[in-house]
């Protein structure tokens, strides 16, 4: 003789599936904290795919080294005084030469009317058409601050790759040579992400650049 489900134990399997879904669900679609960390180490690692693919080398440029890629965070009236970040390529040779402009920021490879910068002071906008809103951080993702430490230190607020795809963990500004002394990144780099549900911690190893949720 075949057993078979009585119609009352179908009803039941779908109220369980249904209560355990209504349980789920909302939070793997809301964690916004672990979001807003896959992005920027996709981002981190997309910066480091560009140093390694566009070597700024060039033997009649003495100032190439400080045209490397690089993506940098920050908060400012442009970006509604919430956190965001930009990737981009100095093209100034100048010594006052840091930070990004229209022309040096990175184009959205999935959206090519777009920049890869969430806004910047003095450059971009976040409303802007050209801006990439999720790259607001504090807009799109509630991300109150970013912290840096381990090997990058507490004052930084960006990181560079070289042609090989090492971090270094300076502004570019001060170089009067392709490197400068213990800037190579010789610790994992931590990048915290906080907001009023918690914090998540984002690594960059030495050597290899490799990034990941830690």
């Amino acid at each position: 003789m075949k057993k078979a489900f009585t119609l009352l134990e179908l009803v039941f399997v779908i109220v369980v599936i249904g209560i355990l879904s209504a349980a789920i669900i909302p939070r793997v679609g809301s964690d916004k904290l672990q979001e807003a960390a896959i992005q920027v180490v996709s981002h981190i690692r997309y910066t480091q795919h560009l140093a390694m693919m566009d070597d700024k080398f060039n033997i009649d440029d003495t100032k190439w080294y400080k045209k490397r890629w690089q993506i940098i965070f920050g908060e400012s009236a442009y970006t509604d005084d919430q956190v965001a970040y930009t990737i981009f390529s100095d093209s100034a040779s100048a010594s006052s030469a840091t930070n990004p402009n229209l022309s040096e920021m990175a184009i959205d490879p999935l959206n090519t009317s777009k920049y890869l910068s969430g806004g910047y002071s003095g450059s971009l906008y976040t409303s802007d058409s050209k801006a990439n809103e999720k790259m607001n951080l504090g807009m799109s993702y509630d991300i109150d601050s970013v912290d840096f430490g381990g090997g990058c230190g507490s004052s930084t607020v960006r990181i560079t790759f070289d042609h090989l795809g090492r971090p270094i963990k300076d502004a570019l500004t001060t170089y009067t040579q392709s490197y400068k002394s213990n800037k190579l990144l010789e610790t994992t780099c931590t990048i915290t992400l906080n907001s009023s549900g918690g914090s998540i911690v984002i690594g960059v190893e030495p050597e290899t650049g490799y990034t990941h949720i830690l």
